[in-house]
């Protein structure tokens, strides 16, 4: 705005208020204007047409008893229509919407629990825009739009939400993880359980290969070695296998065995209980 020789220039989206002699005149709108100062005219003051913003925040709880800080985003405008009301009814602006936006606010939350008044933000903001809108347009003032950008829990009661969270999700994982590790060992189980199974299947076999082949060859060295009985072929083969063991452990130099002072003569019950053994494993495995 500028003035000279009773001249004076208002810029754009803005509106001067006139008065003659004190007394409200006139709006006048962006452009140069006529104020002769010496007939009692000037110009009271400059009220803007722009959106301007205000964020209000305020502390409240809710009805689960967690105090909370509401932060509540303000856009509004002065009507140019209504330039006067909104220039001389309210003498400060901001602080009327602050206490509409705290009395809507401090209404309406408490009715909600935590979790709902975060999940109705669209909602709270809906009712303070109706209060603010049927309240400041008697003022000459449009809201253009009500947000409420953040609700804030106390930080001990974000901290606790957290912990929960983390506790809730950390039970989900173990229950994952003990899932996993029955799985595993079901496995292992089934799969040592196949093991041995195959492995008595391959000792049961290996033992009646043994007796098949002792019969075999007790069987052929009585039919081509006349006046000799099985048990007689029985004691050689045993023998003769003792013989082989002997030499056996005789031969390496690394042997740890410890040898028990006998005579041959032991090798008759050594073929006995050997004998034994064996015909008792035949028995269980053709049963």
């Amino acid at each position: 705005m500028g003035q000279a020789c009773g001249c004076i220039q208002v810029e754009q989206s803005k509106v001067a208020i006139r008065e003659h002699f004190g007394k409200y005149n006139a709006v006048l709108d962006p452009g140069c204007h006529c104020l002769p100062w010496c007939l009692g005219y000037k110009v009271s003051g400059i009220l803007s047409l722009r959106v301007q913003q205000l964020d209000i925040r305020c502390e409240t709880k809710t009805k689960d008893n967690v105090f909370v800080n509401v932060v509540a985003s303000i856009q509004y405008r002065a009507l140019a229509e209504k330039a006067a009301d909104a220039y001389y009814k309210l003498s400060n602006t901001k602080a009327q919407i602050q206490a509409y936006v705290f009395d809507v606010i401090r209404a309406s939350v408490p009715k909600l629990s935590l979790d709902a008044a975060f999940e109705q933000k669209n909602e709270i903001a809906k009712a303070v825009e109706d209060e603010l809108e049927k309240a400041m347009s008697a003022y000459g003032f449009e809201i253009v739009q009500t947000l409420i950008v953040d609700i804030e829990p106390d930080t001990n009661v974000k901290r606790a939400m957290n912990e929960i969270n983390a506790a809730a999700r950390q039970r989900v994982a173990a229950s994952e993880r003990a899932e996993g590790d029955k799985i595993l060992q079901i496995k292992r189980a089934e799969g040592e359980a196949e093991s041995k199974y195959l492995s008595g299947v391959g000792i049961a076999r290996q033992r009646q290969a043994i007796v098949d082949g002792l019969r075999d060859s007790v069987l052929g060295f009585s039919e081509n070695v006349p006046g000799t009985s099985a048990k007689d072929v029985m004691d050689m083969v045993l023998l003769t296998q003792y013989f082989d063991t002997m030499k056996e452990i005789g031969a390496s130099s690394k042997s740890s065995s410890v040898f028990i002072p006998h005579g041959p003569g032991a090798v008759k019950d050594i073929a006995s209980q050997i004998r034994d053994g064996l015909l008792q494993g035949n028995s269980a495995i053709q049963h």
